[in-house]
């Protein structure tokens, strides 16, 4: 009995060993890329690399910076502000008033002098200031949908408070629209007109993709408060590029809008004659109005910035060039000498 018992006690661990179960392993498989095992490149960034690259960035943006500050200062430009100058002198205390009187006369005459040789084309601007564009609820008030397909005419759900005006649907709809600026401006040169195009100033994309050539306005600028320009209800969405140019809101609160282009060109000196309507109501938030007349360069129109930023980056590497050029001659590295390097250096001095 007693030389039996060990046998089957064995038996019973042996048993039990077998039928527990296996524990599966959560080591992943063994990769180079998992074990970060891979050849790997770890440049020693000596001084004469680190002077090498401040220097190459200097000598490639420097003149970059140049040409581009070149680039802008040849474009030249008109601006004339006038929200303040078109007030009569009676209204000047009370614009609002002024500009919110159907009765009152708002044409303005204005004389631009030519600075410089103004290569066509010409663009015209209106440039407003203190304008918020880019405000939420400004920006989701109209109604793609509708812009783009017939169809969806009475599609307004998202155009609050401009969806409806007596009863109706609105076509365009949404605060963008009503808001049109309608400002308008007539330019004569020597007791002759000076004609504006205005066609093609709106992106080629949003003609064709976003407003519909089917598409009308109805019952637009119908309401009580009307809020800017009004749409001719004979000329599709897709043919009314003042309406294009303004939905296709701008980020900042100062901007630009091309209102026409001038294809002639104009002589240093000649004075241009400007009738301008001033109906756009800007003094109810403070806000101003700038007439810009404008040429462009290979770089595109007026800016400084880029030019200025190349010089300014481009400055900066020369200059930490040059130092760290005096102090690697002042106080160069042994030759030879490898405690520069952090894995070499013996922490705590052990």
């Amino acid at each position: 009995m007693s030389s039996n018992t060990p046998s089957s006690s064995a038996g019973g661990v042996g048993s039990a060993d077998s039928a527990a179960p296996r524990r599966n392993s959560k080591r992943p498989k063994y990769s180079k890329f998992t074990q970060q095992e891979l050849p790997a490149c770890k440049p020693i960034l000596t001084p004469r690399w680190v002077i090498s690259a401040f220097m190459l960035v200097s000598i490639v943006f420097i003149p970059i910076g140049v040409v581009s500050l070149f680039a802008s200062r040849d474009v030249v430009e008109i601006v004339d502000r006038y929200e303040t100058a078109c007030v009569p002198d009676n209204f000047r205390n009370d614009k609002v008033s002024f500009i919110q009187n159907e009765t009152t006369n708002k044409i303005c005459t204005r004389n631009l002098t030519v600075p410089k040789r103004m290569k066509q084309p010409i663009y015209v601007y209106y440039q407003l200031d203190n304008f918020y564009q880019n405000h939420r609820r400004y920006v989701k008030s109209r109604s793609d949908s509708q812009l783009k397909d017939n169809s969806s005419w009475d599609d307004v759900s998202s155009c609050k408070p401009e969806d409806n005006a007596n009863g109706m649907p609105i076509v365009p709809c949404g605060l963008i629209a009503w808001s049109l600026f309608n400002d308008t401006y007539n330019f004569s040169l020597n007791n002759q007109q000076l004609a504006v195009n205005k066609r093609g100033i709106s992106w080629k994309s949003d003609r064709d993709s976003k407003f519909g050539s089917d598409v009308f306005p109805r019952n637009f600028q119908n309401g009580l408060l009307i809020g800017g320009k009004r749409l001719d209800p004979n000329v599709s969405l897709s043919e009314q590029e003042d309406l294009i140019v303004w939905m296709r809101t701008a980020a900042l609160p100062t901007f630009r809008k091309l209102y026409g282009k001038i294809e002639r060109d104009l002589q240093p000196n000649e004075v241009i004659q400007v009738t301008l309507e001033n109906n756009y109501n800007t003094y109810s938030f403070n806000g101003k109005k700038r007439l810009v007349l404008s040429t462009t360069s290979w770089l595109g129109g007026k800016n400084d910035f880029l030019g200025i930023a190349y010089l300014t980056v481009g400055g900066l590497c020369f200059f930490l060039a040059l130092s760290f050029t005096i102090v690697y001659l002042v106080k160069p590295r042994r030759l030879g000498d490898p405690s520069y390097l952090s894995w070499n250096r013996n922490p705590g001095g052990h």
